[in-house]
C-alpha cells in the first residue's frame, strides 16, 4: 500500500506533512499524505493525550518525522474539523447515506423513520439508499417511492446484484467525503466493495431467525473512490439512539417543517401533541411515529433531570433489594495517595516522552 516512493529531496524533513486519517485501530493511524499520495502508519504524540485531543477517522492532520522507507511517521497535530461524528466517529464529512434493504431484512418503516430522523440531528446532507431492488416488484418499488417522497426524500434504489442505480449513487460520491450508515445485513459492505474496487470487505448473511444480518463490519474506515472522494463504512446497528430536546424533534421531520414553514402554532412551547390550534398535528404518515419519539425524548429529559447534581452534597445509593435513596457524601479527604493505575499511567507516559525524546 506504500506505492511508489516519491521524491524525498522535494520534502523537508522538518517540514511537517499533512495527510488524512483512513483508518484508526488501536494506537496506529493509517495516513495518506495529500501532496505525495503515500500511506503511513503513524503513532500519536503523547502531548496529544495529554491534552485530550482525539484522533478521528477523517481528520486533516500534521505527519512529522517520517520515515519513507519503513512508511512510518507520528501524527504532531489535528487541523480544525469542519463536522464531527460521534457515532459513528468520523471527522470532516459531508453527508451522510443511510443503506436499507427493501427485503432479507424487509423494509420496516419505523426502524428507517429513526434512523432518519438520528440523521437529520447531525446536521449533514441526508441521502438514503435501498438496497436489493430486483428481489422485490416494481409496483413494491413505486409504492416506496411514492411513500417517502412524502416524507421529505428522494431515495435511489440500488440493487448490487444488477448494477441498478450504481452510477448515480457515484456522481453523488464525487469528490466528497461520504458516510454509510444503516442496519446490520442490508448489503453496506457489498456495495462498498463495488465502489471502491480492491476494498474485499467481510460480508454477512441475514440470520434466519432473526430476519437481520450481522455485524461483519469493526470499525470506521475511509475508502477512495477510483475518481476521488473517500467512503466511511460503519458498523451495522439496528436501533439508534435519539438524543435530541423534545422540543426540537419536529425538526428533524421534513414533513413537520414543511407545515410550520406555511402556518404556525398558537403556542410557541407547543409539542404538537393535543395542543390547541397546532400547525403540525395532523393526517401525514409519520405523525404516529413522531408520538412515538416523543415519548422517548421525554422519558429521557425527566431522567437526566433526576440525575443528582455533580456538586450537589448528596449522592445516589442502590440497595441490595434495587431501592434508590440519596445519602449525604462523605467529606473529602485533602490527602489522597495515588492508585496503582494511575502511577502505571504516569510511568508509560514517561517511558513514550523518553522514547520521543
Amino acid at each position: 500500500m506504500k506505492g511508489k516512493l516519491p521524491d524525498i529531496q522535494s520534502f523537508e524533513s522538518s517540514t511537517p506533512l499533512v495527510g488524512t486519517v483512513l483508518a484508526v485501530q488501536a494506537n496506529f493511524y493509517r495516513v495518506r499524505l495529500e501532496k505525495a499520495k503515500h500511506f503511513f502508519l503513524c503513532t500519536r504524540r503523547s502531548r496529544l493525550k495529554k491534552i485530550g485531543q482525539q484522533v478521528m477517522v477523517g481528520d486533516r492532520v500534521l505527519v512529522e518525522e517520517p520515515d519513507w522507507a519503513d512508511g512510518r511517521g507520528a501524527i504532531a497535530a489535528v487541523m480544525p474539523r469542519q463536522t464531527q461524528l460521534d457515532r459513528p466517529p468520523v471527522a470532516n464529512a459531508e453527508q451522510i447515506f443511510l443503506v436499507f434493504a427493501l427485503e432479507e431484512p424487509t423494509l420496516d418503516a419505523l426502524q428507517l423513520s429513526r434512523f432518519l430522523v438520528k440523521a437529520e440531528t447531525i446536521g449533514l446532507k441526508v441521502g438514503l439508499c435501498l438496497n436489493k431492488s430486483d428481489l422485490v416488484t416494481t409496483l413494491t418499488i413505486q409504492q416506496w417511492q411514492q411513500r417517502l417522497e412524502e416524507w421529505g426524500y428522494q431515495p435511489l434504489f440500488l440493487s448490487i446484484y444488477n448494477g441498478t442505480g450504481l452510477e448515480q449513487l457515484r456522481e453523488q460520491l464525487h469528490q466528497k467525503i461520504s458516510v454509510f450508515a444503516g442496519p446490520s445485513g442490508v448489503g453496506k459492505s457489498s456495495l462498498i466493495n463495488l465502489l471502491a474496487p480492491g476494498t474485499n470487505l467481510r460480508v454477512g448473511a441475514v440470520t434466519r431467525k432473526l430476519g437481520r444480518g450481522r455485524h461483519t463490519t469493526r470499525h470506521v474506515e475511509l475508502f477512495e473512490l477510483p475518481k476521488g472522494g473517500l467512503l466511511a463504512d460503519t458498523p451495522g446497528f439496528n436501533q439508534p439512539n435519539l438524543n435530541c430536546a423534545p422540543a426540537d424533534l419536529s425538526l428533524y421531520f421534513p414533513e413537520a417543517k414543511q407545515r410550520l414553514a406555511t402556518s404556525s402554532c398558537q403556542f410557541s412551547d407547543c409539542l404538537h401533541r393535543d395542543e390547541p390550534n397546532c400547525a403540525v398535528r395532523g393526517d401525514w404518515e409519520r405523525y404516529e411515529h413522531y408520538l412515538n419519539f416523543l415519548e422517548d425524548a421525554i422519558a429521557q429529559q425527566e431522567a437526566l433531570k433526576q440525575q443528582p447534581d455533580a456538586e450537589s452534597s448528596m449522592k445516589l445509593k442502590i440497595k441490595g433489594s434495587g431501592k434508590h435513596q440519596y445519602e449525604p457524601k462523605l467529606a473529602t479527604k485533602k490527602y489522597r495517595r495515588r492508585s496503582r493505575r494511575s502511577q502505571h499511567q504516569a510511568l508509560e507516559e514517561l517511558y513514550q516522552e523518553a522514547e520521543e525524546y
